[in-house]
């Protein structure tokens, strides 16, 4: 969830996996269990010990399988976008944006700086090691090369930059942004740019990438929609899509925004908005770059129950990419309360939703550009705070 006390929160810890190992396909679920809402819509906060990572088996589309769900601390302060998996389907990284610990004995959620390293090719998979980086590491990349990962640290205005080699990984550089508190990165695929979304001043940072070294200049900023939370590289590298989640990024009944920025030349700019309903927090594009879903807190928890604007279900907006600019793909699709991540699987044919507070994950049919109900969904050990595949 966006909105949020800036500093300590945002929504969403998921981690994707794609095809591995004698051709595995692979979810990657971050389960926050310590934090829920009361009837007014304040946080509540529990002791961190019941979170959890699941990782998914997906080679079934249809029907996904538990493989294993790990003991670590996860977050839904956070976009849906802090965990990755390597192109060779090796390795998962997984960010926890924030811990858990009390303070005069009530339970409060201070910024994390751990990374956990997950070996996919073990049997079952199993966390390998952990790597420092900034303060509340939040969004998350890898390169198509595999070598390098970009880490947003929101509570310290930085980005940390990770080496990879095989199983070892670790912090390289890190790049001052100074503001904005960076919560969302995307390489371009020829991996020599990465682009990075600073809510707090409603502006899309631009990182320079040569060999292992990453510059930035604020002279390279666009200016988006209102706080810019998420991102995805669609059409190729030819267009990036912004998740815009509106004053405060909490829901507030009104509706919201998607830029769409043009990324060929030397100066990419916003050529288009899409109105959407409120609160995008997660965004997710097929692996062929034609489609882009963004999913819709559409106040559906995390806000007082008697609000005026409170509604029962999140909400999904399908678009087509045509031409470099998207057009809407029929209507709306109803979810569960609060979806957060959101992945397409690594062949594209199904699309996989995170509901929160109904501790699941909602499974799609993709027809074209039409997702169809593909039967009930998975029960989970947690609420599902971000999603990810191979696909991303």
């Amino acid at each position: 969830m966006a909105k949020r006390w800036y500093g300590m929160l945002g929504i969403g810890v998921v981690a994707a996996l794609g095809a591995g190992p004698a051709s595995a396909q692979y979810l990657v679920v971050g389960n926050d269990q310590k934090i829920t809402w009361n009837d007014k819509g304040g946080v509540v906060v529990a002791p961190p010990d019941k979170d959890t990572v699941s990782i998914i088996d997906i080679k079934n589309g249809a029907a996904p399988k538990i493989v294993v769900s790990l003991p670590l601390q996860n977050s839904v302060f956070g976009p849906p976008t802090n965990l990755a998996i390597t192109p060779d389907n090796a390795l998962a990284l997984v960010a926890n944006s924030v811990a858990a610990a009390q303070d005069n004995g009530v339970w409060k959620t201070p910024p994390d700086n751990k990374i956990y390293v997950i070996d996919l090719a073990a049997k079952p998979p199993a966390q390998v090691g952990t790597v420092e980086v900034g303060k509340q590491p939040s969004g998350m990349g890898i390169s198509k090369a595999g070598d390098m990962a970009l880490v947003t640290n929101r509570a310290d205005n930085s980005i940390s930059v990770l080496s990879i080699k095989g199983k070892d990984v670790k912090v390289t550089d890190t790049v001052t942004i100074g503001d904005g508190g960076p919560s969302a990165v995307a390489f371009l695929p020829d991996g020599k740019r990465a682009l990075f979304t600073k809510p707090v001043v409603n502006k899309v940072g631009v990182l320079k990438i040569d060999g292992g070294k990453v510059t930035y200049d604020k002279a390279w900023d666009i200016n988006v929609g209102v706080f810019p939370y998420n991102l995805v590289i669609a059409d190729g590298g030819k267009l990036a899509v912004t998740a815009d989640n509106g004053a405060g990024g909490a829901s507030d009944g009104s509706v919201d925004t998607l830029s769409v920025i043009d990324l060929k030349g030397e100066h990419p700019h916003v050529v288009d908005k899409m109105v959407v309903d409120e609160a995008p927090e997660g965004i997710a594009v097929s692996p062929k770059g034609d489609l882009v879903i963004a999913v819709l807190l559409n106040a559906s928890a995390g806000i007082a129950k008697d609000a005026w604007f409170a509604r029962p279900r999140g909400r999904l907006a399908v678009f087509k990419v045509v031409s470099g600019r998207l057009v809407r793909a029929g209507a709306y699709v109803d979810v569960g309360k609060l979806p957060e991540g959101a992945a397409f699987s690594p062949d594209g044919r199904f699309f996989y939703v995170g509901n929160f507070v109904d501790h699941n994950l909602e499974i799609f049919k993709v027809d074209g550009d039409k997702l169809i109900n593909a039967g009930k969904p998975l029960a989970l050990p947690g609420a599902p705070a971000s999603v990810r595949s191979s696909s991303e």
